[in-house]
């Protein structure tokens, strides 16, 4: 090509940028951003259309290196933006999502969970490792999620991929620090404080001149639990986070009270096994970071034998960073979600609700998931994100789905726990091996009753049965009326053991226990709760267990909110080993139980008044 022909597309191509330039001015000039209806951010018509929406990748780059290259490590981000944002007059607020399952997991079967065949407080057999996960490392595009809520409405939405996943470099560590500190460095990238480039080794940058310094997390489980890990590090710019069923604490996701627990529905699932499941990232640094944070790190810190909880499980344990957390905490959970249990988003509500840090929580009937509606998302998003004045804060601060409800439908309450609910102390009397009794009434010389373990049963099948010598059961007289449960029940157990180590379930279930074609998930299960009887004097040191030698277990079950229909009786159900959750010791030993010494405690609105019996 000559000269002239190169100054002439040279001049083209100016030409069209120049009037491409005023033409993104002009249509920037007639916008309308924010458009605001009660209280919340609607639909823009000129952001609809997704052929007009503009796409890229880049990577951030970040304050560590995980993967032991020498280099800090680059977080793969992609950006969705509205076109009217590309000439610089437009900048907008930011919904993010990251994930460590956006560029794939390992897939079934998981044969390389841990067996659970064993002895409690016995070395288990050795885990296989599992399987190399075949990447997606797909690009402009990390994901959709969020893109077809938020950007029409006038945000800018981005994903990132976790450390160690997809083309995101350094190792997966499972709640190690890295894991907050990533998606900090893309908040910092978009504030203008850290490093975006073209490619993940090159050094051509890409600023995100089109972001406002405004940013809203949210995500469900794993993408959960990170706009909490970005929360507690503190960065500016992060103004809310919506965390939906989030893991804050992975001591409380693979232990409870000392025991070694599975979450629900991945027996034998334990920390390692999920950094294998989520291990997508480049294949060369696989080696490096199996070694450094599987096959040591995890493994001389996670202890599957006592179950206790040490310095290894507290660095990944997110509430006890929360003095550092400034923005606005939104959390949702279910309260029959036995994956993610509810304690992990009531424990951070707890904390927050008495800081100047805003807070609201949601829970719905369910099982896991379930995000809050979207009039509730859109609000405290565009409170804090926009600064529109929508009386957010008088909102009430606890919103619950009631039984049969749809989930966008929660009835609003002033707070969680109900403020009117009351502790109110049950006792037992004995009738052992079918049911006992429960009794607000105290009295002595009530005796023990003795359970004897065995696996092969479920719990289910154990709250069904009338007479079985495998569980304790003792339930309340038919109740009268409504009974509305709200808040954390407790337990204190006094047993003996026949062995130095055993687990301790107890469920609390609603009866006569029911197994129709339309059961409902709140109609036979209340709360359920596990510990080690080891560890009856500390969390972080568990004793053996003298046969024979009575020692006394207090715990909270799970917090729930739920109101046990008139007609129905409450059931306190004490057995040893849980099918669903438990290590599988070989059935016999034997827990005896002093009844004298065991209470259940539930929080129940209108306390000790509000119990009618027939």
């Amino acid at each position: 090509m000559n000269s002239f022909h190169k100054s002439a597309t040279m001049l083209t191509l100016l030409a069209f940028l120049f009037f491409t330039g005023l033409n993104a001015k002009a249509q920037t000039d007639s916008l309308t951003v924010p458009l605001i209806e009660d209280g919340q951010a609607q639909i823009i018509s000129e952001f609809e259309n997704p052929e007009k929406w503009i796409r890229h990748d880049l990577w951030v780059e970040t304050e560590f290196d995980t993967d032991g290259d020498g280099k800090s490590d680059r977080m793969h981000v992609s950006v969705t933006r509205p076109a009217q944002t590309e000439g610089g007059n437009l900048k907008l607020p930011v919904i993010y999502e990251t994930s460590p399952y956006y560029a794939g997991t390992a897939q079934p079967p998981y044969d390389f969970f841990w067996d659970v065949r064993h002895e409690v407080g016995e070395t288990p057999p050795e885990r296989k490792p599992g399987p190399d996960v075949q990447r997606r490392g797909e690009r402009p595009i990390i994901s959709n999620s969020q893109i077809n809520t938020w950007v029409p409405r006038g945000f800018i939405v981005v994903h990132s991929t976790s450390p160690g996943t997809g083309l995101s470099q350094g190792a997966p560590t499972v709640g190690g620090e890295n894991e907050s500190l990533a998606p900090k460095a893309v908040i910092d990238w978009l504030c203008g404080r850290a490093n975006g480039f073209s490619t993940p080794d090159g050094d051509e940058t890409v600023e995100a001149y089109w972001a406002q310094c405004k940013v809203g997390m949210t995500g469900t489980s794993y993408n959960g639990t990170l706009p909490l890990a970005a929360a507690t590090t503190g960065v500016e710019g992060l103004k809310a986070i919506i965390p939906i069923a989030p893991n804050t604490s992975y001591y409380h996701y693979y232990r409870s009270n000392g025991l070694v627990r599975s979450p629900g529905g991945y027996l034998g699932e334990d920390i390692d096994a999920l950094y294998d499941f989520i291990h997508s990232g480049d294949e060369s640094k696989r080696e490096f970071n199996n070694r450094t944070v599987r096959d040591t790190e995890m493994a001389q810190g996670m202890d599957r034998i006592t179950g206790d909880f040490n310095d290894f499980w507290a660095g990944r344990d997110y509430v006890l960073k929360l003095e550092n957390v400034k923005a606005a905490v939104f959390m949702a959970h279910a309260f029959n979600d036995w994956n993610v249990m509810p304690e992990h988003s009531y424990r951070v509500y707890e904390i927050l609700k008495e800081t100047d840090v805003p807070s609201m929580i949601y829970f719905h009937q369910g099982g896991h998931g379930g995000a809050p509606p979207l009039e509730l998302m859109n609000k405290w998003f565009t409170r804090y994100l926009l600064d529109v004045e929508n009386g957010v804060e008088e909102l009430p601060r606890a919103w619950i789905t009631r039984e049969g409800d749809e989930r966008d439908q929660p009835t609003p309450y002033d707070d969680y726990p109900n403020p009117a609910a009351s502790d109110v102390t049950f006792h037992l009397t004995s009738g052992a091996p079918e049911w006992g009794g429960l009794t607000t009434t105290q009295a002595s010389g009530r005796g023990v009753e003795t359970l004897v373990d065995n696996v092969s049963f479920s719990g289910s099948a154990l709250a069904e049965a009338e007479w079985t010598d495998h569980r304790l059961m003792y339930v309340t007289p038919e109740l009268k009326d409504d009974l509305h449960i709200s808040g954390v029940p407790s337990v204190t157990i006094k047993l003996a053991s026949s062995k130095e180590a055993a687990n301790l379930s107890v469920w609390l279930v609603s009866l006569p226990w029911t197994e129709e074609k339309n059961t409902l998930i709140t109609d036979n299960i209340i709360t359920r709760g596990w510990a080690d009887p080891r560890n009856h004097r500390s969390i972080t040191q568990s004793e053996p267990l003298i046969p024979g030698e009575f020692v006394t277990v207090t715990f909270d079950l799970q917090p729930d909110d739920q109101i046990i229909p008139a007609g129905q009786k409450i059931g306190f159900m004490i057995f040893s080993s849980d099918r669903e959750f438990t290590l599988w010791p070989q059935p016999g030993t034997e827990l005896t139980v002093d009844l004298d010494a065991t209470s259940l405690t539930l929080p129940i609105v209108g306390g000790e008044s509000a119990i009618l019996f027939e």
